[in-house]
């Protein structure tokens, strides 16, 4: 049993080191790519005084991709301008909130020492009433 366990294991080793295997390949593959097409887009577009001008298919290649950047790069930069306004205005809405706020903690508490004082005013006066009751009682 730990014989045909072991054989087992071997061939999903085998196979995962064959899929690994692959994956380096064609990841070798697409940066060899990458370089080769960028390193001759570079040669393209640094002009040495005695080269010739660029032909049409490179320079449209090159204008595509510098459309595409500005492209991506102006509605990324569009995104963050419109959410830092958003922020701002929310910035502004809880400070404006804020006060407010406070505005009404300060009415509470003004109409909190108000309500005490007549409390105590009304508490004091129903002493010196029962006091007075209770001396004409008493008399």
């Amino acid at each position: 049993m730990n014989a045909t366990i072991r054989s087992e294991e071997i061939e999903e080793n085998t196979e995962v080191d064959s899929n690994l295997a692959a994956v380096s390949e064609v990841e070798a593959g697409i940066r060899d790519f990458v370089r080769n097409d960028i390193a001759y887009l570079r040669r393209l577009s640094v002009p040495a005084p005695e080269t010739v001008p660029l032909d049409a298919t490179a320079e449209a290649t090159v204008n595509n991709v510098n459309s595409l950047i500005q492209r991506v790069a102006g509605t990324s930069l569009a995104e963050i301008e419109k959410l830092i306004s958003e922020l701002e205005s929310l910035r502004d809405l809880l400070h404006a909130e804020g006060q407010r706020v406070q505005r009404e903690i300060s009415g509470y508490a003004q109409l909190s020492q108000a309500a005490m004082k007549s409390t105590r005013m009304i508490a004091d006066n129903v002493t010196q009433w029962k006091r007075a009751a209770d001396g004409l009682r008493n008399s």
